[in-house]
């Protein structure tokens, strides 16, 4: 979905987000991205994920308008923040040692670390103070009961306007969420009804039923009206005690176990409330994000009917000794305000694969023939030339009886109609989108074109310092905290100006070995492969070379034949050997297949995987290994390809796009990292670790595994299942992680299947390395601060339950088990204060840790910064540990994972995930290739109108026939996914 981008950025050397994942969040930073070389290097802008080379759409290219300037943000010596001088958290840590932990509980944090070059950084967060006082939740009952979000506001919008409301005393005095909390700074008399004569914004909700045009599907009476009064009833339900939060900050053991959360969601409402106000031009979007357009910031126009509007994200959040509220930037997509069919033509026009329900859906819109205002619900498959209805004037088209009724002319008749009718409509309410005008101030809230993603990077990418400027001046000031404003004053909270500076370390990168050559890493993490062979080389035997004709005729080659083919493709195989691919032989055969043209009725282009399956199973010896040479980086295609080697074909494949493969500039460069994958494909090891993590990892038998779980995001079939991955090492070279595969119930986080996964994964240890792991360190990814525990109560049992299904050397196998989860999600952004410990564009060097100041006050958690960024505001991974049983101390489990971070094979770089979690997501991703045709928003059957049990069951029966059964047995333990 658009969601918010959070400093998005270069990402580094991923996306709703991830399909769910979609991407969250923007504020120009570099984290990892979700590339592919498979994919012609069309990733490459989106950061690390490019598998080492960058080309695709032209890379980042900055915001709109003139360049800004990167540099380090307010450089200059300056004092950490006093409560963190005093050596009062090394003596809570102290004092925690002889707390005794249960299983179920996370752990304490062990020690603090200290390897590494002593740094200070600001950090997004600045000081919260709050009194000592009780504060009072209440419960809001809104009679007759609504569920449109939008009326709600409404309804509040005029309560806070009323009598009722005034002479309670709850005027800047309050604040609520819209729906039904209430927090106040004093006690609310009891019982307490506010009456609210309700009118709606422009009075013109529904019209009268008389003026209802009649194309909706035959209804007769008008919908009916809205109730002229609500009522909100406000109980009470708890004391909320701020003595209890400044206890648990200040580090007192005995409220290690205090649950925050009430207090910290009250307070949240408080923060709040000033830019939610009722009275004003912003947009909340969200819980807590908030836009403020103004000369200073105008959106900015993504083209295809959106604009992107920069604001500021902010959410309390605590630290030892101290609350905090981190505040950061973001970019959103918005509308275009104005007439529904130029907006809708627009966006089909920006991307040959835009669907009209992806931008229509939801959209709140006012009719030009009747001026009523509706939220549409979804877009008809007529047009106003081919529906038809009966009516005053006999059966006529919809564009008869705007002409007849309205003496409207249509100027795009063949436009689909748009469905208004209510989601528990039985009937459809249609309209030509011409009439219909879109109302201002609405987020889009489907997923993105990748041609509007291309425009919001642009929009979200800026420097560091830029981004602390915005957030230091402007971020304070419309949020309300500069000076203050109601009901802030009320509550007698105050916040802190200046950012928070907190100490860091920047650690060492690890020594890099392969098996010819030991490069030396550079100060952005990364290193190039001249003169170095693969620690383990692959075989590669058994192969063909497939051509993709799809319309590229300036680029594409001209058939098997081509003159320019041969030369090329040696140079591919003289790279490999030269890397240490054991290459056997040139391809068996070079074929070619050409595509059927695009056409809308063909949205996947399943008629072009046909010919494609064709041509493949035409090759007399069935290949190991298919070199694929896309045309383009037509994605139905590419999803279509692997869905169709992975789980039908059974053959291991790399696509790489032929303007890449082609040009002469960086030719070389190119092949190389395509020989990366290739070398990992055909169960090589590239690269290895030296020193001291090496050292760690080889005291015993040791697996690493990565877990993720991807969803289906906007603009999807509801109900499509969910798809969980699970990677792991196979051996102490740490090089292969093989990865079994699962769908499961649509937007389950937590695994399902774990057990069975976590005994595949154990096998194929055994298998490779003739012994069980006696250690096992889980890199958990996706997964919010709210399911940390219920990864322990759910996750956590299945892990120890495949233990028990396994024997070792015929005797219980009981191996020492530590998870750790990976965030991504979050607004944390750091800032060096001194040149010297910055990169050349303002951000943290690679390799920055920080566990001191803004983690938690007493879990095991720290921010890790592993990679060097290409543009725009980096950001950290925040790695926090659930369950721990291998013992780790800072000092090895943070330079651990800064150095895994290096081992990703695909890339020549850190990145900024952990490389386990980082494979796990990219299983994720293959897996959405197999589900594409859903995840597009396209079924057999038809389930997408409705809600109920037996349509989401046959949605997840279309997901499992489209699976067919994962992945194929010759290629589950390697690593096909990358």
């Amino acid at each position: 979905m658009s969601d918010n981008w959070s400093d998005r950025g270069s990402r580094g050397g991923r996306a709703r987000g991830r399909g769910g994942r979609g991407y969250g969040g923007s504020d120009g930073s570099s984290s990892r991205g979700r590339g592919s070389p498979d994919r012609g290097g069309r990733g490459g802008f989106r950061g690390d994920r490019g598998g080492g080379f960058r080309g695709g759409r032209g890379g980042f290219r900055g915001a709109p308008g003139p360049r800004e300037q990167a540099g380090v943000f307010q450089p200059g010596a300056v004092p950490i923040d006093p409560r963190l001088q005093n050596n009062s958290e090394d003596a809570l840590i102290q004092s925690l040692q002889t707390l005794r932990i249960n299983d179920n509980e996370l752990p304490i944090r062990p020690d603090f670390g200290t390897i590494g070059t002593p740094i200070k950084l600001r950090a997004n967060f600045f000081p919260v103070k709050i009194p000592k006082r009780t504060l009072y939740e209440y419960n809001v009952k809104v009679e007759p009961p609504v569920s449109v979000k939008r009326v709600l506001k409404r309804i509040y919008q005029l309560a806070e306007q009323t009598n009722d409301w005034v002479q309670a005393g709850m005027r800047g005095k309050v604040a609520h969420d819209r729906v039904n909390k209430l927090i106040s700074c004093f006690k609310l008399p009891q019982p307490l009804v506010i009456h609210v004569p309700f009118t709606d914004e422009g009075d013109d909700e529904t019209p009268p039923p008389q003026q209802q045009a009649k194309p909706k599907g035959g209804g007769k009476k008008g919908k009916k009206e809205a109730p002229k009064e609500y009522t909100l009833t406000i109980e009470y339900t708890l004391d909320l005690d701020t003595q209890n939060l400044l206890n648990y900050l200040s580090g007192q053991p005995q409220y290690r176990g205090y649950d925050i959360l009430p207090i910290i969601s009250a307070l949240n409402l408080v923060l709040a409330a000033y830019p939610n106000r009722s009275v004003g031009d912003g947009v909340m979007v969200g819980r807590n994000k908030f836009f403020h357009p103004s000369a200073a910031e105008p959106p900015f126009s993504l083209g295809g009917g959106l604009e992107a509007w920069r604001g500021f994200y902010s959410s309390v959040r605590p630290a030892h000794k101290q609350l905090m509220v981190n505040v950061n930037v973001c970019t959103t997509a918005f509308y275009v305000p104005g007439n529904l069919a130029d907006g809708l033509q627009s966006f089909m026009r920006a991307s040959f694969s835009a669907n009209p329900n992806a931008f229509c859906r939801q959209v709140r819109i006012k009719t030009t023939h009747l001026g009523y205002r509706k939220t549409i619900s979804g877009v008809a498959r007529s047009n106003a030339k081919q529906h038809s209805f009966d009516s005053e004037f006999g059966r006529v088209t919809v564009e008869a009886y705007f002409k007849k009724k309205y003496n409207i002319t249509l100027r795009y008749p063949d436009l689909p109609l748009i469905n208004v009718a209510g989601k528990n409509a039985k009937k459809e309410n249609l309209l030509p989108a011409e009439v219909c005008i879109i109302l201002e101030k609405q987020s889009f809230k489907g997923k993105l074109l990748e041609e509007h993603t291309a425009e919001m990077i642009k929009v979200a990418c800026r420097p560091p310092n830029v981004n602390a400027m915005a957030i230091t001046q402007r971020g304070i000031q419309e949020l309300g905290y500069f000076d203050e404003q109601d009901p802030l004053r009320a509550f007698g909270i105050s916040i802190g100006k200046e950012m928070a500076i907190v100490p860091g370390r920047i650690l060492s990168p690890p020594n890099i070995r392969y098996g010819q050559g030991a490069p030396r890493v550079d100060e952005r993490a990364g290193w190039n492969l001249r003169d170095v062979k693969f620690a383990v080389g692959g075989r590669l035997d058994t192969w063909i070379v497939l051509l993709i004709r799809d319309g590229n005729e300036r680029s594409e080659f001209q058939g098997p034949q081509d003159p320019a083919l041969k030369p090329t493709i040696d140079g591919f195989i003289s790279m490999c050997r030269k890397s240490g691919v054991n290459v056997g032989a040139p391809p068996d055969s070079v074929v070619e297949t050409r595509l059927p043209r695009k056409t809308r009725e063909q949205p996947i282009r399943a008629d072009a995987i046909q010919a494609i399956r064709a041509t493949l199973t035409s090759v007399k010896k069935k290949p190991k290994f298919v070199f694929v040479i896309l045309s383009n980086g037509d994605r139905h295609v590419y999803s279509g390809l692997k869905h169709l080697t992975d789980s039908y074909l059974d053959v291991a494949t790399i696509c790489v796009q032929v303007e890449k493969l082609r040009k002469d500039r960086g030719q070389v460069q190119y092949f190389a990292n395509v020989a990366l994958k290739l070398n990992m494909k055909m169960g090589g090891v590239n690269h290895r670790l030296e020193g001291r993590s090496a050292q760690w990892l080889n005291m015993a038998p040791t697996m690493l595994v990565g877990i993720d779980v991807t969803h289906p995001g906007p603009g999807t079939v509801k109900g499509t299942p969910s798809i969980a991955a699970v990677v792991a090492s196979t051996d102490n070279n740490f090089g292969q992680f093989p990865a079994s595969l699962r769908i499961q119930e649509s937007r389950k986080e937590m695994v399902t299947d774990l057990c069975d996964m976590m005994v595949e994964r154990l096998n194929a240890y055994k298998a490779k390395s003739n012994v069980l792991p006696q250690r096992i360190l889980v890199y958990r990814d996706g997964v919010s601060e709210g399911q940390f525990q219920t990864v322990v109560n759910e996750e956590l049992p299945e892990m120890t339950k495949a233990f028990t299904k396994l024997k070792d050397g015929g005797k219980a196998y009981t191996p020492k088990l530590t998870i750790v989860i990976c965030g991504k999600r979050h607004h944390t952004r750091f800032f060096p204060t001194e040149p010297q410990h910055a990169a050349n564009d303002g951000n943290p060097r690679p390799g920055t840790v920080v566990d001191r100041g803004i983690t938690a006050v007493y879990e095991f958690d720290f921010f890790l910064q592993a990679h060097g960024g290409l543009q725009g505001t980096t950001r950290p991974t925040h790695y926090y540990v659930v369950h721990d049983k291998i013992g780790f101390t800072a000092d090895v489990l943070q330079p651990l994972t800064n150095d895994v971070s290096y081992m990703f094979a695909r890339a020549t770089k850190a990145v900024s995930l952990v490389s386990p979690a980082y494979y796990a997501d990219l299983a994720c991703e293959r897996g959405r290739c197999y589900l594409h045709k859903l995840l597009q928003g396209i079924t057999d059957s038809n389930t997408t109108a409705t809600t109920n049990d037996e349509n989401l069951a046959e949605v997840y029966r279309e997901g499992e026939r489209l699976w067919h059964g994962g992945v194929a047995t010759n290629l589950r333990n390697t690593m096909f996914y990358l």
